[in-house]
């Protein structure tokens, strides 16, 4: 039952994700916030927490992130987006063709963050909140060295921030816990 909530939770966030990027009108913020690469690695995370087992973590983030991928091309080549049903078709091979790197990306990185998301569910948490910490605070670090950070900087702000956050709270959860095992 969880792979099937793994299921459709992937698909509304991709389908979601290419929605909000195209709602230019709302202000440059949906573009930017459409293009974070973390949320990506996040999504396999929280479907692996599902799961106990290493290898059902695994499969959890590959089917979150199999599916939001298909959720976000079903939605490129939707008439929500101005493409014609009749047409859709024939777009699907030149889409998967021009992101044929973020299909193999995510084949790669979503089963590791599902592995890493399980592993925390079984209190080896750690790995994951480094994980989550690590990309939102580095993403606009390697975003504005190869020019691809682009503008609000509150949205790129607010995602340091938020990443700080999940690091500030590992470091009291931790110290918390080392605490509680020291205790009589």
């Amino acid at each position: 039952m969880l792979f099937v909530a793994a299921i459709v939770v992937g698909l509304v966030f991709g389908g979601a994700d290419q929605y909000l990027g195209s709602l230019i009108g709302l202000g440059p913020w949906t573009v930017s916030v459409s293009e974070m690469s973390a949320l990506w690695l996040i999504l396999p995370l929280a479907a692996g927490y599902t799961q106990r087992r290493p290898e059902r973590a695994a499969l959890a983030g590959l089917l979150a992130t199999g599916a939001a991928l298909t959720g976000f091309f079903a939605m490129t080549l939707s008439p929500v987006e101005g493409v014609a049903l009749h047409s859709a078709v024939a777009g699907i091979p030149g889409l998967i063709g021009s992101n044929l790197e973020n299909i193999a990306g995510g084949a790669v990185t979503a089963p590791l963050c599902g592995l890493i998301g399980g592993r925390a569910r079984t209190g080896r948490w750690w790995p994951a909140a480094a994980l989550v910490a690590g990309a939102l605070c580095l993403e606009p670090v390697a975003r504005h060295a190869v020019g691809q950070l682009y503008p609000p900087d509150y949205v790129w702000q607010a995602e340091v921030a938020a990443g700080l956050a999940v690091a500030v709270w590992a470091m009291v959860t931790a110290a918390a816990s080392r605490r509680d095992r020291a205790l009589p």
